[in-house]
């Protein structure tokens, strides 16, 4: 009864009592930036018979910050609230950016940009209409739950300018928000753990997103795996026994964060599937601060943590920093995400390694200056994910020349002491990977590839890097990005049709940025491919920084397209998501936004 009151009581003022459960993720897409915090302060739906509700904890006058860059593999469940049933047929999304702190990567370090708006002004607040594919409205049914999953692409939405000092970047801000969402990503729901279900391999737990330290909106029941991880205040665990070590756990305000996929929807409390759970301690609670980042250098038991964000306890507005100093002891707990491995301590900590520390923090009087003592606290090592070109493989190894690891360049990391003696310390260009029984040779020299894993301990290279997955690059996917300048281009294709689009490079208004990026390698277009529409994943978005409209089908996008591109009106930006096939110079896209001035 006491979940079902919080949802009712989350509707917000309607005297219908047919409710459902909109279950609302938050996503971006890849952009040029180490730090893109802003602060979300409303999202309203529109019925079709008008009814306007802003959704919770914003009608309550609270606000979500958030840091879009940490979205880019993992979407966040934003909140699950119980809404008046019905047919939506739009929305809103309002961003604060009064207190932005939006950094971009130059040269492996980040630099805290200038923010304008297409003026040239100081940007504060904006508001963002997002109308839906009028055949995919968001349904909200009686009884049921149902996803509408929100995207910030943040190539799209935004263009920067590295010529001045320090950068600028103007905003233009492009949200897609969808009942028919494309992606696939892991979806990370965090909240307040409430119990777990007797007889049962699940548990429930209240929605309270990001870094929130106050709202409840909406209820999750976790259904768990005897494969799931679990890691409960430190101390890893598979499956039952993750499960039978959340009962000890403390109901009142005990912070959970569970990464999986949306299971059932068919009742007004969605189900979710848990790949792995964090409860406790392993997260953000009061008693103590975290640092996370990427270490790029260590010296003894000081490591430095690139791209910093640090929550303080009680504090929904985390700091970021380019980098962070850690300290870490012999009491430190280390353990490492999805896998319950043992006797791992401060050695296990290297360089390269995604980390969650936590432990008594203090911030110098500029707030720029991060130090965190993990002495007496706990450090997660978190999967890493690693870009390079192949130099050589064996079937259990292969040599590659390291291109990104944990989404910087190679410059950002000292490698020093990586390595068992003099000599043996870790090289970008011949950066060592087990593979295990992931046999890559086979594989053509200088292929592009991804691997996930964990960096070897200090002091025990090579191997430098062990990878769970390893990935070519074409199989990642790619985004194809395209920019004009001097107010845009009124014919930015030479055509556009139900074969997909050509972009016109001869156009006068062509920028600087035209091509293709797969993680960290890029290449020019200079014979633009064939942009074609993925006839089993479309999602398709033209608009500008007030309203833009969604579509789920090339017919409706191409139909909007040829009404938008009346001679008038000018493109400022194409961004495209998809394969792309280099032999052919063609681009297949599940997703293609277009920005306009």
């Amino acid at each position: 009864m006491a979940v079902l009151a919080l949802l009712v009581n989350s509707c917000g003022g309607t005297g219908n009592l047919s409710l459902g459960t909109p279950v609302v993720t938050l996503s971006d897409s890849n952009g040029d930036f180490t730090s893109y915090s802003v602060t979300v302060t409303g999202i309203t739906l529109t019925r079709t018979d008008g009814y306007a509700p802003l959704l919770p904890p914003f009608l309550n006058g609270y606000s979500e910050r958030v840091d879009f860059t940490r979205l880019c593999d993992v979407a966040e469940l934003l909140e699950a609230p119980a809404l008046a049933s019905g047919t939506y047929t739009s929305a809103s999304i309002t961003l604060d950016y009064s207190t932005a702190i939006i950094a971009v990567d130059v040269n492996g370090q980040s630099q805290t940009a200038t923010v304008v708006d297409s003026s040239g002004k100081a940007v504060t607040s904006m508001t963002v209409s997002v109308k839906f594919d009028s055949a995919y409205p968001l349904v909200v049914t009686q009884g049921k739950s149902t996803r509408l999953a929100l995207d910030f692409d943040l190539a799209a939405s935004n263009s920067i300018n590295l010529s001045t000092s320090p950068p600028t970047v103007t905003v233009k801000p492009f949200l897609v928000l969808t009942a028919k969402p494309v992606d696939t990503k892991t979806i990370r729901a965090r909240g307040t753990f409430l119990t777990v279900n007797p007889g049962t391999t699940s548990y429930v737990m209240n929605v309270r997103p990001l870094y929130d330290q106050v709202s409840n909106v909406g209820a999750l029941t976790v259904q768990t795996s005897a494969q799931t991880y679990f890691n409960v205040n430190g101390t890893a665990y598979i499956g039952a026994a993750g499960l039978a070590a959340m009962m000890n756990l403390p109901v009142v305000d005990t912070l959970v964060a569970t990464y999986g996929t949306l299971g059932d929807l068919s009742g007004i409390t969605p189900v979710f599937n848990a790949t792995a759970v964090y409860a406790g301690t392993s997260l953000e609670n009061g008693l103590q601060d975290h640092v996370s980042g990427v270490i790029t250098a260590r010296s003894g038991d000081t490591l430095t943590v690139h791209g910093a964000t640090y929550a303080a306890r009680f504090s929904n507005a985390p700091l970021f920093a380019n980098d962070a100093t850690v300290n870490v002891g012999s009491s430190t707990i280390v353990s490492e995400d999805g896998r319950a491995a043992t006797g791992l301590n401060k050695a296990s900590i290297s360089v390269g390694q995604q980390i969650d520390a936590s432990g008594q923090g203090s911030v110098d009087s500029t707030g720029k200056i991060i130090t965190l003592d993990a002495t007496a606290g706990q450090v997660r090592l978190a999967p890493t994910s690693l870009w390079g070109s192949l130099n050589s493989a064996t079937p259990a190894s292969m040599t590659v020349n390291l291109l990104a690891l944990g989404d910087y360049a190679p410059a950002a990391f000292n490698f020093a002491g990586t390595g068992t003696a003099s000599g043996s310390d870790a090289v970008a260009a011949s950066y060592v990977v087990n593979t295990g029984s992931i046999d890559q040779s086979a594989t053509a020299a200088g292929t592009l590839l991804k691997a996930n894993g964990f960096v070897s301990a200090f002091g025990s290279a090579p191997p430098d890097f062990d990878a769970m997955s390893v990935t070519p690059g074409s199989a990642v996917g790619s985004q194809l990005i395209v920019e004009w300048g001097s107010g845009g281009a009124t014919a930015p294709f030479t055509t556009y049709t139900s074969a997909g689009l050509v972009v016109d490079l001869t156009n006068t208004h062509l920028g600087t940025t035209h091509l293709i990026r797969t993680g960290p390698a890029s290449v020019g277009i200079t014979t633009s491919p064939l942009i074609s529409f993925d006839p089993a994943t479309l999602q398709l978005a033209i608009g500008n920084a007030t309203s833009l409209s969604v579509f789920n089908t090339a017919a409706g996008f191409l139909s909007q397209l040829t009404t938008t591109l009346n001679g008038s009106t000018a493109v400022f930006k194409l961004v495209a998501v998809g394969q792309y096939d280099a032999a052919a110079n063609t681009f297949q896209a599940s997703r293609i936004n277009i920005a306009l001035e």
